[in-house]
């Protein structure tokens, strides 16, 4: 039997239940969603699959990412809501490629851990399996395990295997809609041009649990947490000196009131020059490199190269000596005595993340 999977959360129960109902069947798992995104959202999915299945001992087939006909499929559909046309188109393709996939395999059943999610319509699913039943000769296993204690059993065993408790459904479409309900900013999609891994960003999270699945395989005791924090994007920046723009690194929890300000330089001490107005301060890249202990030969380098987000955040307490200092910290090649102009729309923000102990 082939059991589509579209993330371990939702799997990890289904399939042993399908185990339990199907001793016999050779069990294989299909991972075929290429609706998720970001991609690296897709990565961290597949990671966890591929850790619940060892854990079963299923085989796991991965198959295309291909996102760009995805999106031709659901265009016009963006603003619908969950479990609209738009999800039905979604689950005839990943359904559709499935039993091609049962096909060249020699598989006569096939299933989808879709059933079991509370977002996904079963009705919806069940008649899409049957129809391609009567198509392939492929059998459809409907089962509906979520029903009664299900749900609850589905949490307990995500728990107690330590698997990623993704917070929305997948697709690029209810992301945005989730996030704009929720009034909260859209964060996974951020990725600096300096790849600099963000705090509860998703690149931090595929680390997390790669961390665990080493954790697993050295058989080490580990327990995952959640911990609350403030959290940080900066959205966009720009320095400008005597009119005219100037590369410029803006270091972490930098703010400033109304989104920009401008004025000269009115103190220096230690390398760190304060300007005379909205608490900004400024230093030249030969100060950064002796607190940073780094070798940076111009900041664009930095821009592209920037050290570890905890590195810098260390290095900003260093110069600031202030932990809960949400002032701008600014870095420039040279510092220049004309006027300074100076845009940073970034956002704070309480968040919750998980960390490994």
């Amino acid at each position: 039997m082939l059991v589509h999977i579209c993330c371990a959360v939702d799997s990890h129960y289904f399939l042993e239940k399908i185990q339990e109902e199907f001793p016999d069947e050779k069990l294989v798992g299909y991972f075929y969603d290429p609706n998720i995104h970001p991609y690296s959202e897709y990565r961290l999915r597949y990671l966890d699959v591929e850790y619940s299945c060892k854990k079963l001992g299923i085989p796991l087939l991965e198959g295309p990412y291909n996102l760009e006909e995805w999106l031709k499929k659901v265009k016009g559909m963006e603003h619908l809501p969950e479990k609209g046309d738009r999800c039905t188109v979604c689950y005839d393709d990943r359904l559709d490629v499935s039993v091609q996939k049962a096909q060249e395999l020699g598989h006569d059943k096939f299933t989808t851990s879709l059933l079991i999610s509370p977002k996904k319509s079963q009705e919806k699913l069940e008649i899409i399996g049957e129809k391609l039943t009567k198509q392939t000769g492929v059998e459809f296993i409907f089962r509906d395990y979520r029903s009664g204690n299900g749900g609850v059993i589905q949490g307990e065993k995500v728990k107690e295997n330590s698997l990623y408790r993704q917070n929305y459904c997948g697709c690029l479409f209810g992301l945005s809609a989730q996030r704009e309900i929720q009034k909260k900013i859209m964060d996974e999609m951020f990725n600096p041009i300096s790849n600099q891994i963000l705090p509860e960003s998703i690149e931090e999270r595929l680390e997390l649990y790669q961390k665990r699945n080493d954790y697993e395989d050295l058989q080490k005791k580990y327990k995952i947490i959640k911990q609350r924090f403030l959290n940080y994007r900066l959205l966009s920046g720009k320095v400008k000196i005597a009119k005219k723009i100037v590369p410029s690194y803006i270091m972490c929890y930098s703010t400033i009131n109304r989104n920009n300000t401008n004025g000269r330089i009115e103190y220096s001490k230690d390398g760190i020059n304060y300007l005379n107005r909205d608490e900004v301060k400024i230093i030249d890249l030969t100060t950064f490199n002796l607190f940073a202990n780094s070798s940076y030969k111009n900041v664009k380098e930095l821009m592209y190269n920037s050290l570890d987000f905890y590195k810098e955040l260390e290095i900003r307490n260093m110069i600031l000596k202030n932990p809960y200092d949400l002032s701008a910290l600014i870095i420039i090649d040279e510092i220049i005595d004309e006027k300074y102009e100076i845009e940073i729309n970034s956002i704070t923000y309480e968040d919750t993340k998980e960390e490994l102990i």
